[in-house]
């Protein structure tokens, strides 16, 4: 057991440098083929940074365990708008955009209640999945257009997204930086997907429970880290855009991409439970952007403590 632990810590580690390997290797060939680093933060690099969540998906999807592929994402979800958000509250208040009041939030609250017409037929099918991908394509375009018009905007959104400011002086580098990013998001989807199965039938838990705690905070550990690094820098002012970002990503991509390649079941329990937990907490921080136009400390507070009552209810 002590051995199916260490695989399943070491199988996220290597998804996670995966995915990091992908996005370096990838940015620095879009550069050279002269895309912009807007264009190429708010696809390649938001593509990689989603890559472990999709292989994950797509893994127990493959492999019959629909609860560790539903769960991974509406876990991710909740743990992006509840623990990451509120931990990052509550180190530095975070500013709320207009661009997050108008067009974030209800494209996340739009996919999120479109997700949950879809699986209340018991399960989302390949064209369901067309359909998430089609909208993806428009909120993509739509973005990409309006933060083309705003310089200050572009440039953040480069620099947070890490994007090197020029290309490598060698292409096979790139090239090597890709197939090791393909090469860990293989392996250690297969690991880690592995391990919770292994750990899940041990025990006796349920594959829902581990894919909303265990793989939902595990997936989401670069951004808790980056928010927090963020939040001691101060640089919260795209916090809550690239969160709610994420969470679009996630049910667009991730189950849209997942969906096609193999028709995701849905229990009972994520369409009656999870996803209406989702829903309430994408809800909840309306108020919080609305008021003041910043999310402070106490709602932070008020987040992590909604997160840490919906893991317990999860686990009991």
């Amino acid at each position: 057991m002590f051995f199916t632990i260490a695989l399943l810590f070491v199988g996220l580690i290597v998804l996670i440098a995966g995915g990091d390997y992908l996005v370096k290797g990838a940015s620095s060939i879009a550069l050279r083929i002269h895309l912009s680093p807007l264009v190429i933060g708010l696809t390649i690099v938001a593509f990689g940074t989603s890559a472990p969540e999709l292989l994950i998906s797509v893994q127990a999807a493959l492999k019959n365990s629909p609860d560790i592929a539903m769960g991974n994402v509406i876990g991710s979800n909740i743990c992006n708008l509840a623990l990451v958000l509120g931990v990052t509250a509550v180190i530095h208040p975070i500013k709320v955009s207009s661009t997050s009041l108008k067009i974030d939030w209800p494209t996340t609250m739009g996919v999120s209640l479109l997700l949950y017409l879809f699986v209340k037929e018991g399960f989302v099918n390949s064209y369901e999945g067309y359909l998430f991908i089609t909208i993806l394509i428009i909120y993509l375009f739509i973005i990409i257009r309006k933060s083309r018009k705003d310089t200050k905007i572009a440039k953040e959104l480069a620099k947070d997204s890490e994007i090197p400011d020029a290309p490598s002086q060698l292409i096979w580098k790139d090239i090597v930086f890709i197939l090791i990013g393909c090469a860990g998001l293989y392996f250690g989807s297969e690991w880690f997907v592995g391990s919770v199965q292994e750990i899940a039938l041990k025990f006796g838990i349920e594959e829902r429970i581990i894919g909303l705690t265990v793989v939902a905070i595990g997936t989401s550990l670069p951004e808790l880290v980056t928010s927090i690094v963020a939040s001691y820098k101060g640089q919260t002012d795209l916090a809550l855009g690239n969160l709610m970002g994420s969470n679009i990503f996630n049910i667009l991509s991730i189950l849209g991409i997942t969906s096609i390649i193999h028709e995701i079941e849905v229990s009972d329990q994520i369409l009656h439970t999870d996803i209406i937990w989702m829903l309430v907490i994408t809800l909840l921080i309306l108020p919080f952007m609305a008021s003041k136009r910043r999310v402070g400390r106490i709602e932070g507070s008020i987040l992590i403590f909604v997160y840490l009552i919906y893991v317990v209810l999860v686990i009991v």
